[in-house]
């Protein structure tokens, strides 16, 4: 598996629907992951979830950002072509007058190697 490192300067962005639906995605994002906007709205987001990503990881992110709390954390996510890259991801909850319904934005850039390192080391202790 081929590993993309961000550049210092990537800044990835997406909003959701309250299902997790990919509404938004910027051109960092799209491009690091390898899909086309077309591709990515539309469908959920977990499209860049990595195997190796504790289900308990996305279960605190969840239960956190449904009470109107931002999650920070680190995340291993899937590219189109099979390989991963790592982010240090924001989430805040936010209504969208818009569309009249609470979503979810996230914003993610390069976590350090020894964010990575700790990370890995945090999620293998996770079931």
């Amino acid at each position: 598996m081929k590993e993309y490192v961000l550049k210092n300067d990537d800044f990835l962005v997406s909003q959701t629907d309250s299902k997790g639906t990919i509404i938004f995605a910027n051109d960092d994002f799209c491009a690091i992951a390898g899909y086309s906007i077309d591709e990515l709205v539309g469908k959920p987001h977990n499209i860049v979830r990595h195997k190796d990503m504790p289900k308990a990881a996305f279960k605190d992110l969840w239960d956190t950002v449904k009470n109107d709390k931002i999650w920070s954390g680190y995340v291993k996510n899937r590219t189109k072509d099979g390989g991963y890259y790592w982010v240090y991801a924001t989430i805040y909850p936010i209504y969208d007058e818009t569309r009249k319904e609470k979503t979810y934005l996230s914003c993610r850039r390069k976590p350090s190697q020894k964010e990575i390192d700790e990370a890995q080391m945090l999620y293998k202790t996770f079931k």
